[in-house]
């Protein structure tokens, strides 16, 4: 895929990741969740992972604002899996034995006033391209919420645990001990408000 636009928005991939990219993570996940540090001093977000990923970027092409940045890292099979992010948090080896190549998705971030559900579409049309292109069979990578206070997003996690897990042959397990869950009060409508949007 060279590149892909809708409206006023080009979405392009790219091997090495800018810093722009960098500095809209940085903004997204770490300075509007109040973190007083930043990841580096120069106030971006990166790690060891970003050199084997692709990134992609969605620009407002009247403007050259970057509006929505996310990468990913292609898996030929599960067998290279213990290489992924997500391997850091969880165990994925009944995800090792697939044959299938697979796509880990993550760092997908928007600019913080940019909201045209168009940046939204165009990044799916982007991912779909993608998927299609490499044959992938399975999309995986870790959703955010917003802080570490349990209490805050117990609602939320006993919601997914109840209604939305993978199927048991599949699901990967946590390496860190599991949060206590219980029964959700809220509504349906009242959960799907407060899940990360990506989630939804």
């Amino acid at each position: 895929m060279t590149h892909l636009t809708r409206g006023i928005y080009r979405a392009q991939l790219a091997g090495n990741v800018p810093d722009a990219a960098l500095t809209l993570r940085h903004q997204r996940f770490r300075a509007l969740r109040g973190h007083s540090q930043p990841a580096n001093a120069d106030q971006t977000d990166c790690d060891r992972f970003d050199a084997n990923c692709r990134h992609m970027l969605i620009h407002d092409t009247t403007t050259g604002t970057l509006v929505c940045t996310f990468r990913l890292m292609s898996f030929p099979s599960g067998q290279t899996i213990t290489k992924s992010y997500a391997a850091q948090f969880y165990d994925l080896t009944p995800l090792a034995a697939l044959k299938e190549p697979m796509i880990e998705l993550g760092r997908f971030c928007l600019h913080p006033d940019c909201h045209d559900p168009d940046i939204l579409r165009l990044a799916w049309a982007a991912l779909t391209r993608l998927v299609d292109a490499e044959a992938a069979a399975l999309l995986f990578g870790c959703s955010s919420f917003d802080g570490a206070d349990v209490a805050t997003h117990q609602a939320a996690l006993s919601h997914l645990a109840r209604h939305h897990l993978g199927p048991a042959t599949l699901r990967p397990a946590t390496l860190r001990p599991g949060i206590p869950l219980r029964p959700a009060d809220q509504s349906a409508d009242q959960i799907a408000a407060i899940l990360p949007a990506l989630l939804r």
